[in-house]
């Protein structure tokens, strides 16, 4: 389904980008437009697949998982890919990995409590078949996480659509 974002479509994704969990009436309020307007565009936004869900942020630190480490994943073939996701997808603390081109064929990220735990996950991952060795990265503190700022950016770049088109 093809979806033109509108101005405002635009306004209630910059809402929802600075709290997903903003409710539709404080974002109508903010609009000067109907909740049941607000509704209506989400939903149509979700089944065109523009959002897809919400999310929610935690302190690691606070949850004793601070340390953060990359793991560059070396395959003995690129045919294994797909079984060494779908490996690593079993491990928690690998919370992000992405298919790669360069010297790795798989990069991941994990999230340990320290680093005798992130040793036994490094393990755990070199033994997983297709697995030929990996390189690791340690980070010493996570500064940016957060695409908020490219999604601000997107919404300034798309064209915006007539308002009365997308009710």
């Amino acid at each position: 389904m093809h979806y033109k974002l509108d101005r405002t479509d635009k306004e209630i994704l910059r809402h929802l980008l600075e709290d997903a969990r903003k409710t539709y009436t404080d974002i109508a309020k903010d609009l000067q437009v109907s909740p049941g307007t607000v509704h209506v565009r989400v939903k149509k936004m979700e089944k065109a697949g523009i959002i897809r869900g919400a999310s929610l942020q935690l302190d690691y630190d606070v949850l004793g998982y601070s340390f953060i480490a990359f793991v560059g994943i070396y395959l003995s073939k690129t045919s294994s890919t797909h079984d060494v996701i779908e490996a690593l997808k079993v491990i928690p603390e690998v919370t992000v990995a992405h298919i790669a081109t360069g010297r790795f064929g798989i990069f991941a990220k994990i999230r340990c409590q320290d680093t005798k735990h992130a040793k036994r996950i490094i393990f755990q991952i070199s033994d997983i078949p297709g697995v030929t060795n990996t390189e690791t990265m340690i980070a010493l503190e996570e500064c940016i996480n957060s695409s908020k700022s490219l999604l601000a950016s997107i919404l300034d770049e798309l064209p915006a659509g007539d308002d009365s088109a997308a009710s």
